[in-house]
C-alpha cells in the first residue's frame, strides 16, 4: 500500500513537473528544434527568408561576418599599425554582412505589404469560383504577384506528391517567412478543418486591412526617412573620418596608447548607443510571427 501511494505521488509531482515545460511543436504533430522562440537564430533565419536568401544558413552568415571581420581587421593593421583601429574597424566590417541582409529584408518586407492584398484577393475570387483551398493556393503561384509565385508554385507541387494539406502549408510559411503570410495560412487551416463559410468575407476584411496598414506606413516611413538617414549619417562621419587618418600612421599614434585606445572605446560605446537608441524612437512596430 505504501509503495503504491509512493508511486502516485511520484508520478503527479512528474506531470506537475512535465507541465511546467512548453514544448516547441508544429500544427499537424511536426517538432522543430530551434534555438527557442523568438531566439537569435530564429530571427536570423526569418530574416535571411525575407532577404530572398533562404538558401544561405545562419552558419554560413555567421563564418562570412568571421571572415570579412579579420579580413578588414588585418588590412586596416597593415595600413595603419594601430592594433586599437583595426580592431574597431574590424567590429564594424563584422557587423556589415549582418546590416546588408537586414536592409534587404527590409526592402523586400515594403515591397510584399504592396503586394499581399493582390494575393488575398486571388484567393477570395479562387473561393468564390468554387476552387478548392489547396487549388486556390496553388493557382497563386501562376496568376498571383510575380515574386511570390515561386512559394506558391512549391506548395503546389508539395501537395500533389504528399495530398497533405497541413504540411505544404507548414512548407509554404517556412518559405515566406511573414506575419501576413502565416495569418492567411492558418485561416486556411482552420476552415480546411472545422468548416465554415465565411472565408470569402475574412479574405475581404484582411484585403482591406492590409491595404489600409500599407497606405498607413508608406506616409510614416516617408516623413521619418529624412530623419533616420541624417543620424545614420551622423553615425558614420566621425569613422569615415578616422578610416582617412588612418592612412597616414604617424596621424593615428596617438591611438596606440591607453588613452588613445579609451577614447575610441567611448566612442565606439557611444555610436553604438546614439545609433540603436535613433532605431528605438524611429522605428515602426513590425508584426512578429506568432503563427510560425
Amino acid at each position: 500500500m505504501g509503495a503504491a501511494l509512493g508511486l502516485l505521488l511520484g508520478t503527479g509531482l512528474f506531470l506537475i513537473w512535465w507541465s511546467c515545460w512548453r514544448p516547441d511543436v508544429r500544427h499537424g504533430a511536426r517538432a522543430v528544434e530551434t534555438t527557442g522562440r523568438g531566439g537569435v537564430t530564429v530571427r536570423l533565419r526569418d530574416t535571411l527568408v525575407q532577404a530572398g536568401a533562404e538558401q544561405v544558413s545562419v552558419q554560413a552568415l555567421a563564418t562570412t561576418c568571421a571572415g570579412i571581420g579579420v579580413t578588414a581587421g588585418l588590412a586596416t593593421l597593415a595600413v595603419s599599425q594601430s592594433p586599437p583601429i583595426a580592431v574597431c574597424f574590424a567590429v564594424i566590417a563584422t557587423w556589415a554582412p549582418v546590416a546588408v541582409v537586414r536592409a534587404r529584408a527590409r526592402r523586400r518586407r515594403t515591397v510584399l505589404r504592396d503586394l499581399w492584398p493582390e494575393v488575398v484577393d486571388n484567393l477570395a475570387s479562387g473561393v468564390r469560383a468554387g476552387l478548392s483551398l489547396p487549388e486556390a493556393l496553388a493557382q497563386v503561384g501562376e496568376r498571383g504577384p510575380e515574386v511570390l509565385r515561386p512559394a506558391f508554385a512549391a506548395f503546389g507541387r508539395d501537395y500533389r506528391v504528399t495530398g497533405r494539406f497541413g504540411e505544404a502549408l507548414d512548407a509554404l510559411k517556412d518559405r515566406l517567412a511573414d506575419p501576413v503570410a502565416d495569418r492567411i495560412c492558418e485561416a486556411l487551416r482552420i476552415t480546411r478543418e472545422v468548416g465554415g463559410s465565411d472565408l470569402g468575407r475574412l479574405l475581404r476584411s484582411l484585403s482591406t486591412f492590409l491595404r489600409e496598414d500599407a497606405r498607413t506606413r508608406a506616409e510614416l516611413s516617408a516623413r521619418q526617412s529624412w530623419t533616420v538617414n541624417a543620424a545614420r549619417l551622423a553615425v558614420a562621419a566621425p569613422w569615415a573620418v578616422l578610416a582617412i587618418l588612418a592612412t597616414r600612421p604617424e596621424s593615428v599614434r596617438p591611438y596606440n596608447s591607453t588613452a588613445g585606445a579609451t577614447v575610441l572605446a567611448v566612442g565606439a560605446g557611444t555610436s553604438v548607443v546614439a545609433y540603436r537608441l535613433m532605431l528605438r524612437l524611429a522605428r515602426l512596430p513590425e508584426e512578429e510571427r506568432v503563427l510560425r
